[in-house]
């Protein structure tokens, strides 16, 4: 550790690594933040050097370092400790100036969930089990603090201290948020704020939403939307409400609205729920929202509301069914289920900017080349439309001759296949009078996801451009 020798004092670190030694301490203060680092992810991660722990967490004392790598280890060190001066430790950490926001941010958040973490870990997701402590203790050492970061004109500070206040339900802010609402022109913190005082149980919570409802922005608007079922409002009104955002609310106004519905005494909402149900027959519902008002009626307790909308839903196609899954979705949720979910696992068959599998095709710019519609037909109907060079096909042509082989590439009036013969066979679509394609490798994303994260597939692929 005191070798000057850079090689050297790194595959110390990774040799220690590999021993799971507690010896790594020493490399901590090494004067290479690089192997500051190497040595932290030695500690925190896999299955960690728990012994080195509390030395980790003493990082955050040391201002010469700005790793981010590194000190969200840091931060996650103390976390996993979890000793009362570790949480003082912390505290102080994100009341550093001179430090990232984003840094700052994860360090609040850490202390937001300090009481009940998750059982993931933070940095690797490796499961580390329940971790639960007195959160009246933390409570109690965050208080004192909570008004320097809510007067803070940093937004990011001022998001993270809503979601420290609502993680440790403390109410003893919510004035101030609410003076954060009045003032604050940030949409972000607004929409935060807002969500924040529901969850809080904030005293004067109907003017707060009702103010939402008439902001300029529409993120704030969907926020304050989604919270309408803690109004006393009457059957009149939520259809008026209804009437109201369905003709000027945005997608995401719309999705919150029927969402809220949703939380509501079916006796509240069966005439509204009737109503959207009749525009779906009707094919006057935005596609955006069919897949909330199916997921509110399936969830409630109305027979009669059921029974409409099976009957409203009675013989569409596949794609009709999920036209709900082409507009709303979140791209980011998408990335995560395409990257991370097990049963999917999109990512060991496609590529992706060079990461993922090659045994389908490349989807790095696939959004330039397919439009949502085709998308999702390739989600759920795989076998419908073929990517060139994946799959194959046979053809009978006009004059009785077949043509079998891979399909290498299609345009709107030629189809070129890859048979035994040397060449590729170019067939003009003219020519064709019978078309099958034989089963794609894909499998069936309806049957695996649901229709909501296909949704978010949907979204996140249709934005590979």
């Amino acid at each position: 550790s005191t070798n000057k020798n850079f090689s050297l004092r790194l595959g110390a670190v990774l040799v220690l690594r590999q021993m799971q030694s507690q010896m790594l301490s020493k490399f901590l203060n090494d004067e290479s933040e690089y192997i500051v680092t190497e040595a932290a992810r030695a500690i925190n991660d896999d299955f960690s050097v728990g012994e080195a722990l509390p030395a980790l967490a003493n990082v955050l004392d040391n201002k010469r370092f700005s790793s981010e790598p590194l000190m969200r280890r840091a931060i996650n060190a103390a976390l996993r400790v979890g000793s009362s001066d570790q949480l003082d430790r912390l505290i102080a950490y994100a009341e550093r100036s001179d430090i990232s926001d984003v840094l700052r941010a994860e360090a609040l958040a850490t202390i937001g969930t300090w009481a009940d973490p998750s059982v993931m870990d933070r940095v690797d997701g490796r499961y580390r089990g329940e971790a639960k402590k007195d959160a009246e203790m933390v409570r109690s050492k965050i208080i004192p603090h909570l008004n320097a970061f809510l007067n803070s004109d940093n937004p990011v500070i001022l998001k993270a201290t809503t979601l420290v206040l609502t993680e440790l339900n403390i109410n003893g802010f919510n004035n101030s948020l609410a003076g954060i609402f009045e003032n604050n022109k940030n949409p972000e913190i607004k929409a935060s704020v807002l969500q924040a005082l529901g969850k809080l149980k904030y005293a004067k919570m109907d003017n707060i939403i009702q103010e939402g409802m008439k902001d300029p922005n529409r993120d704030v608007r969907a926020a304050a939307i989604g919270m309408i079922d803690q109004l006393d409002l009457s059957t009149q009104v939520l259809q008026e409400t209804t009437d109201q955002v369905l003709l000027k609310g945005s997608t995401r106004e719309q999705q919150q609205l029927v969402i809220a519905l949703g939380k509501l005494p079916v006796s509240k909402t069966e005439a509204v729920f009737s109503s959207l149900i009749e525009k779906l027959k009707n094919k006057n519902l935005p596609n955006a929202i069919s897949l909330e008002l199916s997921e509110a009626v399936n969830a409630s307790s109305s027979a009669n509301l059921k029974a409409k909308l099976a009957e409203a839903q009675a013989g569409q196609s596949l794609m009709d069914k999920y036209m709900g899954a082409l507009i709303g979705g979140s791209g980011w949720e998408g990335r995560r289920i395409f990257n991370q979910n097990e049963a999917a696992q999109c990512v060991r068959c496609h590529v992706v900017e060079g990461q993922g599998g090659t045994v389908g095709p490349d989807l790095t710019h696939i959004g330039s080349t397919l439009k949502k519609e085709e998308i999702l037909q390739a989600l759920i109907e795989p076998s419908a439309r073929l990517a060139p060079g994946y799959g194959s096909v046979n053809l009978t042509l006009k004059d009785g001759q077949e043509v079998f082989g891979i399909l290498a590439e299609e345009t709107d009036d030629e189809l070129i296949i890859k048979t035994s013969d040397a060449e590729p066979t170019k067939i003009a679509k003219s020519r064709v009078s019978k078309r099958e394609n034989y089963p794609s490798g894909m499998p069936l994303m309806a049957d695996i996801l649901s229709v909501r994260e296909i949704r978010d597939v949907v979204e996140y692929v249709s934005s590979l451009k």
